[in-house]
């Protein structure tokens, strides 16, 4: 068995690797792809397994995620497609049993929290039945802009976008793209609010 810490990413991604994240159709069963969610698998094992300040648990974390700036911290259970499609900012956390679903980029900007239970989906299947059942694939990008805070088993779904500084209340089902500077809550979310200026002193409106 290959120690999932001594695997490195190809340099060059396949047909299909280029297609997801493209947002293009793809065959999910590609023996490209099904490695990449493998070697996932095993090195979220590990992460998940170990104390957060073993040896080496640092390492890993940075080797999974596509791009990660400093002070970047999850606390386990993590769980992913692939990594490599996951990009995050400084100061970033995100607590207990986050899920992303990566098969296209998620971008996530500085000083960004993520609650406990938070789930971002990039993967989608067509809606018409015969392509669905037939295993066509596909997925849209997430991007989180800076200093954003996700309420607690928040569910943000493929393609959208979350402007600078608001904050999503807990629970919410985030359908579609959320502007910068607000409150917003509900399912599907839905602004309720601006942010005040007092609220928004801190960090630098979108």
């Amino acid at each position: 068995m290959t120690d999932a810490t001594t695997v490195q990413r190809p340099a060059v991604r396949g047909l299909e690797w280029q297609k997801m994240v493209a947002g293009a159709p793809y065959d999910a069963g590609d023996p490209e792809l099904r490695a990449a969610r493998e070697q996932c698998r095993a090195l979220l094992g590990e992460l998940n397994r170990e104390r957060t300040d073993a040896p080496g648990w640092d390492e890993r974390l940075t080797r999974l995620l596509g791009g990660r700036a400093e002070r970047c911290f999850i606390t386990p259970p993590f769980f992913c497609d692939y990594g490599a499609n996951i990009f995050v900012g400084q100061n970033f956390y995100a607590n207990f049993n986050c899920t992303i679903l990566d098969v296209c980029e998620v971008h996530i900007g500085d000083n960004v929290l993520l609650a406990p239970g938070v789930q971002i989906y990039t993967a989608t299947h067509p809606v018409a039945v015969a392509p669905r059942v037939a295993g066509v694939e596909f997925g849209k990008p997430v991007r989180i802009g800076n200093n954003v805070w996700i309420g607690g088993s928040v569910v943000i779904c493929p393609g959208v976008t979350i402007g600078d500084n608001s904050l999503i209340g807990a629970g919410s089902v985030v359908t579609r793209d959320i502007p910068a500077g607000v409150v917003a809550v509900g399912n599907p979310c839905r602004v309720l609010r601006p942010m005040t200026a007092e609220e928004l002193a801190a960090g630098e409106p979108g």
